[in-house]
């Protein structure tokens, strides 16, 4: 399945490659906040920012501030595990992520995560866009402040998946092992 993403080639100069930047810098400055780390095997590669992080071979994935959030972003690896075209996943409330019987415990999460500023360790269910059941295991889940201190949404990232159904259905594992070290 061919990704129409922005980063298909070279970021190019205009508001989306502004965007991804900015919001790239977010997602690092913030995941450094609450974990004092940066992202695992980030900052040795060649290129922008934002062309690293959508190339990682961990997911990262982040929604806004909506009553009912919507994925604003996704690196070619969650494009790839979610089966959406970029256009398609930046339109997607976060919720459909996850089966309906496991909304209520994601939503749950997503409260803890608002009280205290991150979690390590998550571990769930979540689906495909083709219904595909996937475990992800020792996700980090942290909230986003933009440069005013205004609360900008919530960010995952994860190395760690087993699909649950389905041709594949062995665990599988991507990226190196994510590892914090700051507080519990």
């Amino acid at each position: 399945m061919p990704l129409t993403t922005p980063l298909t080639s070279r970021i190019e100069h205009g508001p989306e490659s502004e965007f991804l930047e900015r919001h790239s810098r977010l997602l690092l400055s913030n995941f450094r906040r609450w974990t004092g780390d940066g992202f695992p095997g980030i900052g040795t590669g060649t290129g922008s920012l934002a062309e690293l992080l959508f190339d990682a071979p961990f997911v990262l994935v982040s929604h806004g501030t909506e009553s009912d959030p919507v994925l604003n972003y996704g690196n070619r690896t969650a494009l790839k595990l979610w089966e959406m075209p970029w256009d398609k996943f930046v339109q997607t409330p976060s919720r459909l992520t996850a089966e309906a019987p496991d909304r209520e415990e994601r939503s749950r999460l997503l409260h803890e995560v608002t009280t205290h500023g991150f979690i390590k360790n998550y571990s769930g269910v979540r689906v495909s866009s083709s219904g595909r059941r996937f475990s992800i295991h020792n996700a980090i889940v942290w909230n986003l402040f933009d440069e005013a201190a205004r609360f900008a949404g919530q960010a995952a990232m994860f190395d760690h998946w087993s699909f649950l159904d389905g041709p594949g259905s062995s665990p599988s594992r991507t990226g190196p092992t994510a590892t914090t070290s700051g507080p519990e």
